[in-house]
């Protein structure tokens, strides 16, 4: 769902929704040709994609990236997943970082998080200044907006799960030797602070939905309906676009 105005939209979210295995299979193959296919058209008219997905940790986002990408031509696509800056970049504005990464005509850009991280972990953790994550709002705005006029589509998705949800993908993440990599020290400790971050995305949801680049949120407690929504999603978008 399109989201234009915020408070109170992640506790509202219905986490109850899902899909069989044979309507998840059955859709899903349906859903990536029908992208793959709009993966054509983007080359084709020189179009740019840019892809934003936010959410809390073990919220399913780069599942939804793995399926979203797996029939596509990988020539022309780039997916990035975005941690704490270098060195280097600390040295520059937040931005910065960013501004390489916006894809050539025809190619498309997937961020596992992204340049929202000023308003959401670095406001949350302290990492900035309340002028300058308050002050990160416009920018961002002013941002995608001089994209959207180059021709770039942007399409932001929030993957959300409840908070015992997380709880039991961490625990099954800590007893699976091959996914223990998935799970760190930070991750426990930003539980700590689950309300402050849900606090801080619908204050993004509020001040930085627009008419160009609108958040699309996603309820996440079940991965296959998860998956099947982001590809939907995206889909319907590009159909109107293209």
């Amino acid at each position: 769902m399109p989201i234009h105005e915020a408070r109170g939209l992640l506790d509202r979210l219905d986490q109850e929704q899902s899909v069989t295995e044979k309507e998840y299979k059955d859709q899903l193959r349906t859903l990536q040709l029908q992208f793959l296919a709009q993966q054509r058209k983007l080359v084709a008219g020189r179009r740019t994609l840019m892809i934003v997905f936010e959410g809390p940790d073990a919220a399913g986002k780069g599942g939804a990236i793995k399926r979203l990408v797996e029939k596509l031509d990988p020539r022309t696509i780039r997916v990035y997943s975005v941690v704490k800056p270098t060195a280097e970049e600390y040295r520059h504005h937040y931005m910065w970082r960013f501004w390489s990464k916006i894809p050539p005509e025809g190619e498309m850009a997937i961020f596992d998080r992204s340049w929202y991280g000023r308003i959401l972990v670095e406001r949350v953790e302290g990492f900035a200044t309340r002028e300058e994550w308050k002050r990160a709002y416009d920018e961002i705005n002013a941002f995608e907006e001089t994209l959207f006029h180059g021709g770039c589509i942007i399409v932001k998705l929030y993957l959300h799960i409840t908070k015992d949800e997380q709880l039991e993908r961490f625990k099954k993440r800590e007893a699976d030797p091959a996914k223990a990599w998935k799970i760190n020290d930070e991750d426990w400790r930003n539980r700590e602070k689950w309300e402050a971050h849900n606090i801080a995305a619908e204050d993004m949801f509020a001040r930085t939905a627009t008419k160009h680049a609108p958040w699309h949120l996603v309820a996440a407690n079940f991965k296959w309906h998860t998956r099947i929504r982001v590809l939907k999603t995206l889909c319907s978008r590009l159909e109107k676009v293209l």
